[in-house]
């Protein structure tokens, strides 16, 4: 996986296009899908796919006519990795806590704990 580096929203949002998208895909095709979102130009997205390679995240394939980006870090590894981290610092690494707090925070609904409760029961299964 790239650095420990986090990465900061407008960059997840162009990392999450190009998970989107399933296969190396070119500046325009990202920024068509950024920009339902943010205003950027070009110029901007360009800085943010430098500094992606930079941190380890994207590589970039020059031989063509077009500069193809290609994911270097799977979205499931970011999401785990983020996924954990966010829990240990916030919670203390309990998850009953913090679905507690979606759950008094009324974030979450009755459906949704028993939807919970149903990925619980058959995590512990063998398939």
């Amino acid at each position: 996986m790239a650095k420990s580096t986090r990465l900061g929203d407008g960059e997840l949002e162009v990392m999450q296009a190009i998970w989107d998208a399933k296969k190396p895909v070119t500046a325009g095709s990202i920024l068509e899908k950024v920009q339902q979102k943010r205003t950027w130009g070009l110029s901007t997205l360009m800085t943010v796919l430098a500094r992606l390679i930079e941190k380890g995240y994207l590589t970039v394939d020059k031989s063509g006519g077009s500069n193809i980006y290609s994911a270097v870090v799977a979205e499931k590894d970011y999401k785990n990795k983020e996924g954990r981290s966010f829990l240990e610092k916030v919670y203390g690494n309990s998850l009953s806590a913090f679905v507690s707090a979606l759950y008094d925070g009324g974030s979450i609904k009755n459906e949704e704990l028993e939807e919970l409760k149903r990925f619980i029961e058959n995590a512990g299964k063998e398939e």
